[in-house]
């Protein structure tokens, strides 16, 4: 009794460090999202006292958030579903052994994640494909949707996970029933994977939402900018606006905080459950 009593205790205590360490960085950018920038240079850690609701209004059109919000918008929503129906699309055969060398491609999909970022090898990819169709490749929105589908491959390791613990004897009921295979795997298997699907989506999204280094690589031209990039208006020659770079970031981060607000319930057991059945 008194060893469960330490354990309990042990974990309320690295639960409430967890806490910490999470939870007061993004109240600290948040206390000085709202000062004046003369108010943070006096206390830049104390807490505001005269709250400049202005500031983000501010930060919203010095930033161009306006323009960048829409491509990033785009970006994310348009790559995250063509990521989770070709993942679908892969995982379900390769789960089910519908396909040669089942175990192999899984292992394949396993062995990525420990290989270097292949940034080189999809520079030279875009570059080509610009080249030889203009339409797609690099500096083009459509090239950089299809580079980011797919991402690292961890939502087609999850679906095949969770796809293995869907039994097999309803594969052969819908054919029995005369179900296409579209129509079965939309229609009867989808709705089964809300939350591995969930994971998948804030797992996608916050990969494609928060992209600097990318953008900068495949996407110069400025009307193709995401919203990232306007944190980098907040940058001075000798110094940085504090305050309006915090509230670029509460203006960055908000939609994400959102989504995983409304879908956070299936995140967890779509987590585990994916791994679990792996």
């Amino acid at each position: 009794m008194k060893d469960s009593k330490t354990a309990k205790t042990l974990s309320y205590i690295l639960i409430a460090v967890l806490l910490v360490l999470y939870i007061m960085p993004l109240l600290f950018v948040i206390n000085i999202s709202f000062k004046s920038f003369s108010d943070y240079l006096l206390d830049p850690i104390g807490l505001v006292k005269s709250i400049q609701w202005d500031n983000y209004k501010e930060a919203w059109l010095k930033g161009n958030f306006s323009n960048y919000f829409i491509n990033s918008l785009l970006y994310t929503v348009v790559a995250t579903v063509l990521t989770l129906i070709v993942s679908l699309f892969g995982a379900f055969p390769v789960a089910r052994n519908y396909v040669k060398w089942s175990g192999f491609i899984y292992l394949f999909f396993l062995m990525s994640q420990f290989l270097p970022n292949p940034m080189v090898a999809q520079f030279k990819l875009m570059l080509t494909l610009k080249q030889e169709l203009g339409f797609v490749g690099y500096d083009t929105k459509l090239g950089y949707i299809l580079l980011k589908t797919g991402g690292t491959g961890i939502v087609f390791m999850m679906f095949v996970g969770y796809i293995k613990g869907i039994s097999r004897e309803m594969d052969e009921a819908a054919g029995m029933d005369g179900a296409g295979y579209m129509r079965y795997l939309f229609q009867i298997i989808m709705p089964l994977m809300k939350p591995v699907i969930a994971t998948g989506v804030i797992l996608t999204a916050i990969t494609i939402w928060n992209d600097f280094v990318g953008p900068i690589m495949y996407l110069p031209s400025p009307e193709h900018y995401p919203i990232t990039f306007g944190l980098k208006e907040f940058r001075g020659q000798y110094g940085n606006n504090w305050p309006m770079l915090a509230c670029g970031i509460m203006i960055v981060s908000a939609p994400l905080i959102v989504l995983y607000t409304f879908i956070q319930k299936y995140i967890v057991d779509g987590a585990l459950a994916g791994a679990v059945k792996a």
